[in-house]
């Protein structure tokens, strides 16, 4: 059995991948996921366009590779984190759309425990700041807000599961409800320390344990696909929220390696090993995923909206017909001219996580034009990184050699030479961008002997090219002072 078969649902698309012995890619087959906003600052799905849509994708990268079911080694999976799945457990039906991870409808309510006595032991417990990302408050939201759902939860007829749990569920017929640390500790209801859901946050949140998913390693056998999806039985091995999964498939396995994901939104994570950190900076602490049963952690900075203010440009605005446009138009001029974009479409996330913040555009004069603010919301990904690794290394103590990254902006060359530029540090580009799926793979491989250890999956990593920074240290400041500055306005409210 020559493959491992990788299942990685975003928040846009679902996606399948087929990987050989050595990690290589042999194809991948994508299909869309769709988002309502029925009100602003609300975001959902629909779970059976999700589940449907990366059934799809995964018959069909079979199909187009010629591999049968019975060739695939095992299943490896990764997801969306914290969006927010109901269903019953006697048809399989969600009770409510999927509540998305980018969704602060219950902003409102995490305002007012994030100012309470609690908050402080919520991120003791969690290693979390309270915000509305997390699954917690989205499940209470559920409860609350769908008829005779509180009642269905307590008698235990109702499961819950973030889309990793609701993959498992579908693909096994609803025989198997299980979750992965890495995923668990998004939910705001996993202690961190112990890797079992916390009794007190429960309570707390008013989240029965009878609908919660029992937590297995990212790295093990937690069932069987039914033969009945692809023609054979095969095994699901692997599991890993998005982010540990490209930690993962950025052969970040070791304590001191760090990656940043370009995507919907932007993440940075900096594996720590078996040391549980503690941030000063208002970063997350988070379990990586591990390839035992010993915890591994991580810590993260989250950026809500990096590549989605690229899809604004396109869908919202039309400046540009294509991600890909948005390159050529940035190189076109040699500055923004003072055009500054904070892509606060949903509040901003580490450092500052603001729920208020809304998105700004500064800076314009007669001058500026639409390459100008093409170029700025680029340049915002940048400056959000920076950001997130300026509180990493104030947290770590020392600074970072160099930083993988990964995700679709990732193959974007202006980008990644600012992001080497405003940060002052080499970026490392993987020949294989596509490192979420990898980990996936990596991870279910690793868990059923068809990769025989760490070390070997390590050697399968490659280098495509290094961004080396070349910007002046007084042009890097000025730039960033100047970014501070949009942030301080987009925050900005009236009596603050």
């Amino acid at each position: 059995m020559p493959y491992i078969l990788a299942l990685d649902e975003g928040t846009t698309s679902a996606r399948a991948a087929l990987y050989d012995a050595e990690g290589r890619r042999l194809a991948m087959e994508s299909e869309p996921i769709h988002a309502a906003y029925p009100q602003p600052g609300w975001v959902e799905q629909d779970p059976e366009q999700i589940w449907e849509a990366q059934l799809a994708a995964a018959r069909r990268v079979l199909e187009v590779s010629g591999v049968a079911a019975s060739e695939v080694a095992a299943i490896g999976i990764t997801n969306q984190r914290e969006t927010t799945i109901v269903w019953e457990r006697s048809s399989g039906r969600a009770v409510a759309p999927a509540i998305v991870w980018q969704c602060r409808r219950t902003a409102d309510y995490c305002a007012e425990l994030a100012a309470s006595a609690r908050a402080a032991e919520i991120t003791e417990r969690t290693g979390l700041v309270v915000d509305a990302y997390f699954s917690a408050s989205k499940i209470r939201w559920i409860l609350e807000h769908t008829p005779d759902a509180r009642a269905r939860a307590e008698a235990g007829e109702l499961a819950f599961g973030n889309v990793d749990t609701w993959l498992v569920w579908k693909l096994t017929g609803g025989r198997v409800h299980v979750t992965d640390p890495s995923n668990a500790s998004r939910t705001m209801l996993m202690n961190l320390a112990s890797g079992d859901w916390d009794e007190t946050l429960l309570e707390w949140f008013g989240v029965p344990r009878a609908m919660l998913p029992r937590i297995m390693p990212s790295s093990a056998v937690v069932g069987v696909a039914e033969a009945g999806w692809f023609g054979a039985e095969i095994p699901i091995s692997g599991i890993a929220g998005d982010q540990q999964a490209a930690l993962a498939g950025q052969a970040c396995f070791r304590a001191g390696l760090s990656k940043n994901t370009y995507g919907t939104g932007c993440f940075a994570l900096l594996h720590t090993g078996d040391v549980r950190p503690v941030s000063s900076n208002r970063l997350l602490a988070t379990r990586a995923a591990s390839t035992d049963a010993r915890a591994q952690f991580a810590i993260e900075g989250s950026v809500f909206i990096a590549g989605a203010a690229i899809q604004w440009l396109r869908d919202q605005l039309g400046l540009i017909a294509t991600a890909a446009e948005s390159e050529a138009l940035a190189q076109s001029v040699p500055d923004t001219a003072g055009v500054y974009l904070v892509p606060a479409f949903v509040g901003l996330g580490a450092p500052h996580w603001d729920s208020t913040a809304r998105g700004i555009l500064t800076g314009l004069t007669r001058a500026a034009g639409r390459a100008h603010i093409v170029r700025a919301a680029l340049e915002s990904i940048a400056y959000q990184t920076r950001d997130l690794i300026a509180a990493m290394e104030a947290d770590a103590g020392r600074a970072l050699s160099e930083l993988r990254v990964d995700g679709g902006a990732a193959a974007n060359d202006f980008l990644m030479q600012f992001q080497a530029d405003i940060l002052d540090r080499p970026i490392v580009r993987p020949a294989d961008t596509e490192t979420t799926a990898l980990g996936a793979a990596f991870l279910a491989g690793l868990a059923v002997g068809f990769f025989k250890s760490v070390e070997q999956v390590e050697s399968f990593w490659r280098v495509d090219r290094v961004f080396e920074p070349r910007m002046t240290a007084s042009h890097r400041e000025q730039l960033l002072a100047g970014w501070r500055e949009a942030v301080a306005r987009c925050r900005w409210r009236a009596g603050n």
